[in-house]
C-alpha cells in the first residue's frame, strides 16, 4: 500500500466520523423538539456512564467477582452513599478511592 493511500483512508474516515457525529447536532439544534422528546433525550448520558461503570463495577478486568470478593463493587456503594448524603462530587471521589485501597488491603490483593 502507498502512503498517498493510506493517508486518503485515514483522512476519509476522519470526515465521515465528523460528520456522522456532528449531522445530529446540526439538525437539532435548529428544530424545536416536542418536550416527551427533550426528556428522554436527557437520560442519555446518564444511561451511557451507567452502563459503562456497571459493566466495570461487575466485571473488573472482564471476569466476574463473587459480591463479597469484589472491592470494586463495595467501594462504588459506599461511594455513591458519601455522594447521597453530602452531594460532594471530591468528597465522594476521595471517599471512594480510599474505601477501594482499604478494601483491597483487606482482600489481601494490595500488601498493607
Amino acid at each position: 500500500m502507498s502512503p498517498v493511500y493510506v493517508w486518503t483512508i485515514i483522512l476519509g474516515m476522519a470526515v465521515t466520523n465528523y460528520v456522522l457525529r456532528a449531522a445530529p447536532f446540526l439538525v437539532l439544534s435548529r428544530v424545536e423538539l416536542p418536550t416527551w422528546a427533550q426528556r428522554w433525550l436527557d437520560f442519555v448520558p446518564v444511561s451511557v456512564m451507567s452502563a459503562l461503570v456497571v459493566s466495570e463495577v461487575l466485571r473488573p478486568g472482564g471476569a466476574w467477582l463473587l459480591p463479597w470478593e469484589n472491592p470494586y463493587l463495595w467501594a462504588s456503594m459506599g461511594t455513591g452513599l458519601v455522594y447521597w448524603r453530602w452531594r460532594s462530587l471530591i468528597g465522594s471521589t476521595l471517599a471512594g478511592i480510599a474505601m477501594f485501597i482499604a478494601l483491597r488491603c483487606l482482600l489481601g490483593v494490595l500488601p498493607i
